[in-house]
């Protein structure tokens, strides 16, 4: 048995072995988190655009132009603060620094 190797097929430092050990699995655990990160945003901005779109499909505008256009604003009014919180709500999980 070399000195200071305590039989680690590795050899070297169990100390070192241990820091490194502890080193890549801190890297593993801020990848997961990054991409459980992504993954959120990712599916926050889709709910967002189905969202807005089933809500936009429901509206029955009729009338004349003007009339309906007029519904599908007062319907923007209302669906689009709710679409920009969900989109700002993914937009930090795409810029939150690790």
């Amino acid at each position: 048995m070399e000195g200071g190797s305590f039989g680690f097929p590795f050899g070297g430092d169990p100390e070192d072995l241990l820091k490194g050990l502890r080193e890549f699995a801190e890297q593993q655990a801020e990848s997961v988190q990054e991409a459980q990160r992504e993954q959120f945003a990712t599916l926050t901005l889709n709910t967002a655009v189905e969202l807005t779109s089933a809500a936009l499909a429901q509206i029955s505008a009729s009338g004349t132009p003007e009339e309906q256009a007029i519904a599908v604003r007062e319907a923007m009014r209302v669906l689009f603060p709710e679409a920009v919180a969900l989109v700002s709500a993914a937009r930090q999980g795409f810029m939150r620094e690790s």
